[in-house]
């Protein structure tokens, strides 16, 4: 064992200095740390070595393990230094002891509810993705299991445009298609997981109120393998929450009909703002509709060309899609959806900056 750990350490030592840049470092430690990496190569061989030495093979291991995470650490340290060496230099000269003639801004409280999640995700092994607004019919649509004229496209009421068939992205799912093409090779050769959130801004035809808006912001995220059950989606829903609400909040599950999933479910939280007493952000009910998911169809794995007509099942995965301006809602206790929108300085300056 001892002949297998150095032999894996020098290779290690010479690939981590041949990384160039962050992506190229994350691949690296997919192959080492991942369920399907180097390391996890070595654990499953200690069934085979003696009981008199699995102990000190099962250490050897472990520390080497420690010591793997400690270098990716230390090189991502390195990398990050240098983006921002290089960021500096290639800048315009400024003057910092210019005062500045107006306050200082801040950002906008979905950008910051935006930006936690994505760290939370990246923390996690998924990429942060984006998308384009203007999408087409197929994506939108077709490529999510709903055909040309079913009645399941009047569950959003869409803003098309006058040419080319395309129309305003009424959900960030527009964007499953071109991200399981993007990564589905990687994930058929490698077996790496596809694991990608893509945020933006959706539109609909909604009548405006306290708590809808016919521009919105939302969050999709998806995760495809093999061997992918609605228990991984919970435990990710539970993950991202507890780390946004920095508390233990009440949720519920309930059945919930979208045609790119089954089955599907509709995951709400209890309203932070009444304390589930009921008011005009969550309609008197007490509750607020948070997440939408399930496990993805498998037709929307066919069109993503995940799965083919010979093997439909051999893949599966679960999709959610989080409601980024309500999650701002309850984390900051806005009572009102349209001030998100209106672009009021008064209230949007009270959000602090990060």
């Amino acid at each position: 064992m001892k002949e297998k750990v150095d032999a894996l350490r020098t290779k290690f030592q010479a690939d981590l200095q041949a990384v160039s840049d962050k992506a190229g470092l994350e691949e690296l430690r997919l192959s080492f740390m991942s369920k399907k990496g180097a390391i996890q190569d070595l654990m499953k061989e200690l069934s085979q070595i003696p009981n008199d030495q699995k102990k000190d093979a099962g250490q050897l291991i472990n520390m080497f393990k420690q010591e793997v995470a400690k270098h990716f650490d230390e090189r991502k340290k390195e990398l990050d230094a240098l983006e921002e060496k290089r960021l500096i230099e290639s800048s315009e000269s400024y003057d910092e002891s210019m005062p500045t003639e107006s306050p200082v801004g801040s950002y906008h409280p979905i950008t910051l509810i935006q930006r936690e999640l994505e760290d939370i995700f990246k923390s996690m092994g998924f990429d942060v993705e984006d998308y384009n607004e203007i999408v087409d019919d197929y994506n939108c649509f077709e490529a999510l299991n709903i055909p040309k004229f079913h009645p399941a496209r009047d569950m959003q009421d869409t803003y098309y445009l006058s040419t080319n068939n395309q129309l305003l992205k009424s959900h960030t799912s527009a964007a499953q298609n071109t991200i399981m093409r993007k990564y589905g090779d990687k994930l058929k050769k490698n077996g790496r997981p596809i694991r990608a959130v893509f945020p933006g801004r959706c539109f609909r035809n909604e009548a405006i109120d306290s708590c809808h808006d016919n521009t919105f912001f939302q969050m999709e995220g998806v995760m495809i393998d093999e061997n992918i059950s609605i228990s991984n989606l919970i435990y990710f829903m539970k993950t991202m929450l507890s780390e946004v609400f920095e508390k233990d909040v009440t949720v519920r599950l309930r059945p919930g009909f979208f045609p790119f999933v089954e089955p599907g479910f509709e995951l709400d939280i209890q309203c932070l703002i009444c304390g589930g007493d009921g008011c005009p952000s969550c309609k008197g009910s007490g509750w607020l509709e948070l997440c939408p998911c399930g496990m993805i169809h498998p037709n929307v794995l066919k069109h993503g060309g995940i799965n083919t007509e010979e093997d439909p099942f051999k893949y599966t995965g679960f999709a959610f899609g989080l409601g980024l301006t309500r999650l701002a809602m309850m984390k900051y206790g806005v009572k009102d959806i349209r001030i998100f929108n209106e672009g009021d300085i008064n209230a949007l300056s009270q959000f602090e900056s990060k």
